[in-house]
């Protein structure tokens, strides 16, 4: 029987499969703890997991203060690609990193699939 880190991996990877624009993914606890990640070799898991946190929890409070509702995902776009983490349940993040190239609508789509999955494995 696989743990829960093992179903989630492979629903990261299939993502990553599903896109050549996505470059790294990782879900991660509200406190900033790794649960599974696909990383470039290098990566810090767990300072990528404390940013993802963070970046969650800072839209959260930007949504909340300027009255925009419940988050549903940050979008951190730099020179080189975009950065997109949504809530899964309000018990985890999922970062999704992609190039600067990433089709914006087929990476939400693979997300969204991807997040369904998870939900159901969380």
């Amino acid at each position: 029987m696989t743990t829960k880190e093992e179903r989630i991996l492979d629903v990261l990877k299939s993502m990553k499969a599903e896109s050549q624009d996505i470059e790294a993914l990782s879900v991660v606890s509200l406190d900033g703890l790794p649960v599974a990640s696909y990383l470039p070799n290098g990566a810090d898991e767990d300072r990528v997991a404390a940013l993802s946190a963070t970046i969650l929890s800072l839209g959260e409070r930007a949504a909340d203060e300027l009255k925009k509702g419940s988050l549903e995902q940050t979008f951190v776009k730099g020179n080189d690609g975009y950065v997109i983490v949504p809530s899964v349940k309000n018990i985890a993040a999922l970062m999704v990193v992609t190039n600067k190239n990433a089709k914006l609508g087929m990476i939400l789509l693979t997300l969204k699939k991807g997040m369904e999955q998870i939900k159901e494995i969380i």
